[in-house]
Formats: C-alpha cells, structure tokens, sequence
C-alpha cells in the first residue's frame, strides 16, 4: 500500500510540480494516512507534555474539568497562593508544553478550598443541552480535614485572557453523608427526574476514638448508599444487603438509571476484591427505589481512571492491582441493552520510565484522553516535580490532530523559501498560523517563581529550634487565622519573621503588638537584645522649693539685759 501511494506521487511530482517543498508536504500526508491505514483500531497514543511553569502543584489527588473543550486543573498541593487565590488553572497544551494559566470566580461564589481526592461528576444544565456543570463532594484539604459539602461549578465567561467560573455550595439536610474521600459521585436519570449518588470512600475513625497516634488514621465508610435530591438538597442513606465490606479508590460508571460499581480497595481485609455491582435507582413519585445486584467478570483495580470514548463506550487505565505493582493493561467498558461488557484492549507502548515506576496517577481530560503523571528523578533541582504523558484513547479526536498537523505541514511547505521574506523579518508571521496557537496573555501564565516560595520564606518556615509548624498538621490557633499562621516581625538584626504560637504570644497580646507601634524581639533574640543595648544617661533635674504664700516669721529670743529694761519701762 506504501509503494502504491510513493508511485501514484511520483507520477503527479514528474509531471506537474518541480518544487522540492510540494514534495516534502505530500511526503507528510502520505504518511499520515498510511499511519491511519496500518493503526489497529482500538490503537492508544501516548505523548510525553513538558511543564513550562512550576508542576509540584500537579501531584495525586487532583482533578482535571472538562468545559467545552478547555480543560482547567483544581486540586493542587497546598493553599492557593497570591498569584492565583481561586486554586483552579486553566492548562494551556500547546506544542507539547504545559502552562498553567489563573482562573477567576464570579463576585456570588462561594469560597472553595483546594480538595484532594474528591468525588466528581457531571451534569447537564436543565434547559440547555450543551452546557454542563461539574459537581464536587468531600475531599482533604491541605490540612489533612476532609469536607462534607457539595460544591457545583459553572463557566460563565470564557476569553482569551481570561476565565470566570461560579461556585455555589449546596446546602444538605437529612441522612447527610460523613466526609470522606476516595469515593465516587453520579448522576442518574430516572422517569424525568435526576438524583445524585454517593458511594464508598474513607474518613478518620470518630472523634471519641481518635488519639495523638491514631489522630490521622482512616477507616473505610460503611457502604451505605445516598440519595442527594439535585434541587432540594434532601439526603436519604439505603443499606443494602448485597454490599457488605467499605470501599473506596473504586470505579462508576454511569447509564440512565444504572450504576456500576467495579473494583476498589478494602482498607480492614487490605485487598484489592474482582467486584462488580449494579445500583439500580428507580425515582416514581413516591419514595425512591435502590436495589443492587452482584455481577460476575469484575477486576481487581484501584486508583483507576474512566475516560468517554463514546455515548456508551468507556476505557479504563492506571490503577493498581496490587499495593506494589501497577495495573498495565487497559480494558473498554460498553453499557448497552441494561448490560455491561468489558474487554481487553491493547494498552499503548509504555516508555521505560512508566514501567519501571512505583507509582504513578492520572486524571480524566475528557474526550477519551487521560494525564498521566510519573514521579521525576531524585536528581532534579525541584523534588516535587514529575513527568506528564497524555493517553489518547479516542481514535477520532487523534485523527482530527493529525489532519490539523497536516495541514500545517501541507501550508507550510508550499511556500518557496528562497523567494520569501525570512520568518523573523515577515510582516504576516503572526497571521500565518492558527490563532488558538497564540499566547495574547503571557502574563496570565502561572509561575511560581514569579512569587516568594512560601514554603521556604513564607509561612511555613522554621522559625526558631523549637518551631513545631508543618503545613500538613497545622490547624489555626487564634481566631484571626484562616489558612495560614500568623507572624510577627522580630527587630533584631534586619529583621525576621517568627509564628506568634511558637513564640507562646496570647490573642491579647498578638492584638496589642499589632496594634502598637512598638518594636518586638522574639524569645531567641530578647536576652541578647537587651545584652546589647547601652543604659541611656539620666539627668537630674534640681527642683527649686516652692514659696509658701503665708509664711509664719520666726521669733528672735530676747536677753536678761533687754528683759529688765522692758520690765523697767513699762513700770
């Protein structure tokens, strides 16, 4: 077939053409298509993106969302920082390269803290059919708290500078469910109503039962399912027989009014069960109905991921399959007739790197495509970083690339380079090419060099030998904290900051420092200060004796002598 298409060209090329660039453009369709003609057809592609801005913030747990196309990253390790308050960035793939870029939050949003390891889903907005929005539930924050609140987010403006999004909490009531993380969320359809799913996870054993060792030590949540109604915000749990053990870091997949339930880890029994549930919601006017039913041909996976290939067709990747070996082969899941299929598919060539990997996480991109993400070497400069794979499962959306790809190697080789103008000297340079692949705000690229590293000269410094503040134990001590600790600024020297709890400072007193236009020295430095400092010369004053105003006159003493002449005279 290759020879087929060389002789075809050769014959058009003698003939018509004696430009050597037509060649090199023709060369390049013609081994695309025959790349498409040779490629089996559950065939993935696996591309390796490089992090043009800081990607320590890119670290498992996190979330990717999908809204039209652009994909936006939430979730990041740590408190959102001044350069990007809202913690959601939306990632500019480009070229193979990765940049972060802010997003912001409408004035009526609510205030959503960066969440690991949430339960996410979609949901299509009542009235328009092409617009969705995401709903997020539970999660750890980077104070290692798990929340228990519902968070629905929309994209309300979308530019090339800029994108606004509207977060609204949504208030619950009833059979609330616990916070928890690692557990699954889902929307199912049913006889015109909609409800949300909640299922499995972990959370911190109860508060009456938690000490100084066991403090942050998890326990799988009983496997109840909840019912959330989507307008009313009424939760109702369901005990069923059929579910026995917890869950959590398990796989669903959503269809009408049908769940399926596959995989996960067991923290009490520590195994990895082949299991396959079948929820089954039925939403009549009355109560709502759940039963589940047990189905064979499940797989032992946890951690994996789903991306959409199809209306009804899924792939599964990643995962483990046990706590020291990744799961390496990927399976498509199909949901048709009231039933389940899965198969499996080839997997994609694996770089070196990925298979000799401890570890490794990933997020859903949306359109069959996954981020994939490896720990870097322990000899890079950054200890955080990683390396980023994009998996393409979707054949469609890879052949549209590589028709953009041609096209660009078709229009860029028509041109005669002899006669042109060079690139750089061109007038129509920023006009010969596609217009998404311009960066018109380059200053809206995140980087976290651009700011202090707070990590080593913010909030979380050592401050002193005995400084006991860890942003992954750290919980606010005084009513003014928020998400960080506060400081204080000692004198000495050129001056540095300390914790005020460190320094065993009372509120009263933090208030009073802050409020005082006085000089502080912290408890290193307060002995040393006053060592140093030279006793200021006093002067004394000499105070001058007030005058009385009725001054009684002394009496002088007479002699005998005057005596006896007065006696004499008045004689």
């Amino acid at each position: 077939m290759m020879r087929e298409l060389t002789h075809n060209f050769n014959a058009i090329y003698s003939s018509r053409y004696s430009h050597r660039v037509l060649k090199t453009s023709f060369l390049c369709v013609v081994c695309l298509r025959y790349h498409k003609m040779t490629r089996p057809a559950d065939a993935m592609s696996l591309q390796m993106v490089s992090a043009v801005s800081n990607s320590s913030l890119l670290q498992p747990g996190s979330s990717l969302l999908n809204f039209d196309g652009h994909v936006f990253f939430f979730g990041q390790k740590g408190w959102p920082k001044r350069s990007c308050p809202t913690g959601v960035f939306f990632l500019d793939i480009k070229q193979n390269e990765l940049k972060m870029k802010p997003a912001a939050f409408s004035r009526d949003s609510c205030y959503l803290p960066p969440l690991r390891y949430p339960a996410i889903c979609t949901h299509r907005v009542s009235g328009e059919s092409d617009k969705h929005q995401y709903i997020i539930h539970g999660g750890k924050t980077p104070n290692n708290d798990l929340s228990d609140k519902v968070y629905i987010m929309n994209m309300v403006n979308k530019t090339t500078k800029k994108t606004t999004f509207q977060c609204i909490e949504k208030d619950l009531d009833g059979d609330v469910p616990e916070a928890r993380y690692g557990h699954t969320i889902n929307v199912v359809h049913s006889r015109g109503k909609s409800m949300i799913v909640v299922f499995g996870g972990r959370s911190y054993i109860p508060l009456a039962q938690r000490t100084t060792e066991k403090w942050n030590s998890v326990v799988d949540c009983l496997p109840s399912v909840f019912l959330i109604d989507f307008e009313f915000g009424c939760c109702t749990s369901y005990v069923l027989p059929e579910l026995q053990d917890g869950l959590s870091f398990h796989v669903s997949v959503a269809r009408d009014d049908t769940i399926y339930i596959l995989g996960g880890h067991s923290l009490q029994n520590n195994t990895r069960p082949p299991s396959l549930y079948k929820l089954k919601v039925d939403l009549p006017l009355g109560s709502p109905a759940v039963t589940c039913s047990i189905l064979p041909g499940g797989i032992s996976v946890s951690s994996g991921i789903v991306t959409q290939t199809g209306d009804t067709e899924f792939v599964l990747v990643g995962g483990y399959q046990s706590d020291n070996q990744k799961r390496m082969i990927c399976n498509t899941i199909v949901l048709e007739d009231n039933k389940i299929e899965i198969v499996e598919r080839a997997s994609p060539d694996w770089t070196p790197d990925i298979k000799h990997c401890r570890m490794w996480f990933g997020c859903d991109m949306g359109k069959g495509s996954v981020l994939l993400g490896i720990p870097g070497a322990n000899k890079q400069l950054i200890s955080d970083a990683n390396y980023f794979y994009i998996l393409r499962c979707n054949r469609a959306e890879e052949d549209e690339e590589e028709e953009l790809t041609a096209q660009a190697c078709s229009q860029a080789s028509t041109e005669d380079q002899g006669d042109s103008t060079p690139f750089e000297d061109s007038e129509e340079f920023s006009f010969s090419a596609e217009a998404s692949s311009f960066d018109f705000d380059d200053t809206d690229t995140y980087n976290e060099d651009d700011e202090e590293d707070e990590s080593e000269t913010g909030y979380w410094i050592v401050c002193c030998a005995s400084c006991n503040i860890d942003i992954n134990t750290w919980v606010p001590f005084y009513s003014t904290e928020l998400n960080k600790p506060a400081m204080i600024l000692c004198s000495s020297g050129s001056g540095h900051w300390v914790h005020a709890q460190c320094m065993d400072l009372s509120e009263r007193m933090l208030l009073r420092l802050s409020e005082a236009n006085v000089k502080y020295f912290c408890n290193e430095h307060v002995d040393l200060n006053k060592g140093l400092q030279t006793p200021k010369k006093t002067v004394h004053l000499k105070k001058q004796p007030m005058k009385r105003l009725h001054k009684k006159k002394t009496m002088k003493l007479t002699t005998p002598v005057k005596k006896s002449f007065l006696r004499r005279l008045f004689e």
